[in-house]
């Protein structure tokens, strides 16, 4: 199968008509439709693998998405190890485990198979197996020496488009702070997309990383190094995502409405790859280290508040209002709704003494830098209290 298969394995879905090649992503072949995931052994195959790490998490094997990936793979002769310790927002410390996991097995070949956190604990495995040291090292861009095995990524969400992007989100196991460790190296040779491993996820699952997928389209959209071309995938991914997400909330089994969310979400990662992201990730990271919010959550909290501040700037504005036919923020706030995410941050026991502590730790995060307005401690400060 080639990139071109992305149309043939959907001809007869609905939204076919909306898709775009993933041309612009020089080290990954996107593969997408139902039951793609059964040619990931035959793809390894052409890898010359013999032996392949799979890093997912404990709810994926119950889910049996395993049990698919182990047949194919089995069928191709292609040996697999499995570490299945992967935990929400992974860290150095998690990551070095799945690394020494994988050190004395010789592998030749790595899978992600799951949500973002199993995608970048194996990206972040990768630094560390062919590079060595620690996962500290490798935070900003291009800091590993040595080419890296080659990366298979399989999401069974439709939220971070981690499966699209070079880097890898760590958490710093003694700060607590994200660190994005970025390498065209480790970037995935080949994503498959295949909606029918989403439709299992429960509605928590489904809801937040919906909303942390939407986020990246319009995120992406605006930042100052966005370009034609990512503002291009930025625009049709809130365009599949928006129009889905209330459908894939209602009928999680709709395959049309889970193509949306997944294609959506990989668009987005590959508008970050040229555009990054803004504010609302910057004030977001804060408040699942320190209160231990899922991602999604924080940063579908704050994003009307962002959106609200960025559109002072009225080029930025414009560029909102050409996205949809009402009020953007209005708009987020009806998916939060929908998704029944509280949208106060008083509501998960954030009170009015926390939010210098908290502004101060967003002003130092690295998405910050590319918002289309400068952000100081005292406007996240701002922020914040207008989402108390």
């Amino acid at each position: 199968m080639t990139n071109a298969d992305v149309y043939d394995v959907c001809k007869d879905l609905d939204f076919s008509k909306d898709i775009i090649n993933f041309v612009h992503l020089n080290s990954t072949k996107v593969i997408f439709g139902p039951n793609c995931v059964r040619f990931v052994g035959n793809k390894a195959k052409e890898f010359n693998a013999t032996k392949a790490l799979i890093v997912t998490d404990s709810g994926i094997l119950n889910a049996g998405h395993l049990d698919v990936v182990l047949e194919s793979m089995n069928d191709s002769q292609v040996d697999c190890i499995v570490y299945s310790e992967v935990t929400e927002n992974p860290s150095s410390y998690d990551v070095n485990n799945c690394a020494t996991f994988a050190k004395s097995h010789s592998v030749d070949l790595i899978l992600g198979l799951g949500g973002g956190s199993s995608l970048d604990t194996a990206k972040g495995a990768n630094f560390i197996i062919t590079n060595g040291g620690e996962m500290k090292d490798y935070r900003g861009i291009d800091k590993a020496s040595n080419d890296m095995l080659p990366f298979f990524a399989i999401p069974t969400t439709a939220g971070t488009g981690s499966e699209c992007q070079s880097f890898a989100i760590i958490s710093d196991t003694e700060t607590h702070e994200k660190m994005a460790c970025g390498d065209k190296r480790a970037a995935a040779r080949i994503a498959f997309l295949d909606p029918l491993l989403t439709t299992t996820q429960p509605f928590k699952i489904t809801a937040q990383t919906g909303i942390d997928a939407i986020s990246h389209s319009i995120e992406s959209l605006v930042t100052k190094t966005k370009t034609d071309v990512s503002e291009k995938y930025s625009r049709l991914s809130f365009h599949l995502i928006n129009r889905s997400f209330e459908n894939v909330i209602k009928d999680p089994e709709n395959i049309n409405a889970r193509s949306d969310m997944l294609l959506g979400a990989a668009y987005a990662g590959t508008a970050i790859e040229c555009s990054m992201l803004g504010a609302a990730h910057a004030a977001a990271n804060p408040m699942t280290a320190k209160f231990s919010i899922p991602h999604g959550v924080a940063v579908g909290i704050m994003l009307p508040h962002i959106i609200k501040y960025n559109s002072l700037d009225n080029e930025v504005a414009d560029v909102y209002d050409s996205l949809i036919g009402q009020c953007l923020s209005e708009r987020v706030v009806e998916l939060l709704n929908i998704a029944k995410i509280k949208v106060r941050l008083g509501e998960y026991g954030i009170t009015n003494n926390d939010l210098l502590s908290l502004s101060e730790a967003a002003a130092t995060q690295w998405t910050g830098n590319f918002n289309p307005r400068r952000v100081s401690v005292d406007d996240f400060l701002e922020l914040y209290k207008s989402a108390l």
